[in-house]
């Protein structure tokens, strides 16, 4: 849990204010815009996780439950090891320091009702044994099933090393790009040329429908939370 977190070389490059680039953060910003092919949100049934094999460790399937308010349904290990627990199931909050949370609310509830891609430079709370840690959360909106905007794919992005756990983070600034039909949010950078929706691999694929029970009889039906 104490060593860096392995990004193939890469680094999280400073630009302006509050933004950073990052080979994973790009890798996702590319993968989420290669599927609006028609400029519509993505759904969620399309994010296939073999489009973005190098980041799926830090990537999370986001649900919004209530006004600036998001569960994690699916997440890769590096957001365990940043909070030494499973974090499937958790609010997005959990992963922030206590005054950081009303301020990722606020930045939050745009994503969803823009909606709009979010960019959040954070840093880990520091103190003993906790080595410095910063980096990058992208959150991009996606659809249901439904056709509602309640679902969002975001890339954690960090350098440094984890050190002493749970490393809970702060922000330190964020940018919010409005998102319009057709239209590319700035800052995201076009990829040309037809996504083919795919059915979801393992990794962030979420547990099937149950198949329908013949009428007349009663059942009970196993109700997840954690996908």
């Amino acid at each position: 849990m104490g060593g860096p977190w392995g990004f193939g070389g890469g680094r999280v490059i400073p630009f302006g204010r509050t933004g950073m680039r990052h080979p994973l953060i790009e890798e996702v910003r590319a993968y989420w815009e290669a599927l609006r092919a028609d400029g519509a949100i993505p759904l969620r049934a399309q994010v296939d996780p073999r489009g973005i094999e190098r980041a799926l460790e830090h990537t999370m399937i986001l649900e919004r439950i209530a006004p600036g308010i998001a569960r994690v349904r699916l997440a890769g290990m590096a957001l365990a090891d940043l909070m030494a627990m499973e974090v499937r199931g958790m609010p997005l909050s959990a992963l922030f320091a206590p005054q950081a949370r009303a301020r990722l609310a606020e930045r939050l509830e745009p994503v969803f009702d823009g909606p709009a891609a979010l960019e959040v430079a954070v840093a880990g709370e520091p103190g003993f044994g906790r080595p410095p840690l910063s980096g990058v959360m992208l959150v991009l909106p996606l659809r249901s099933n439904a056709g509602r905007v309640d679902r969002a794919l975001a890339c954690m992005a960090m350098e440094g090393a984890i050190g002493r756990t749970p490393r809970r983070l702060d922000i330190l600034g964020s940018t919010l790009s409005r998102i319009t039909a057709g239209a590319t949010p700035a800052g995201i950078a076009a990829v040309h040329g037809p996504a083919v929706p795919v059915p979801a691999a393992p990794g962030l694929a979420e547990p099937p429908a149950p198949p329908p029970r013949p009428a007349g009889r009663p059942a009970l039906r196993l109700v997840r939370s954690d996908g």
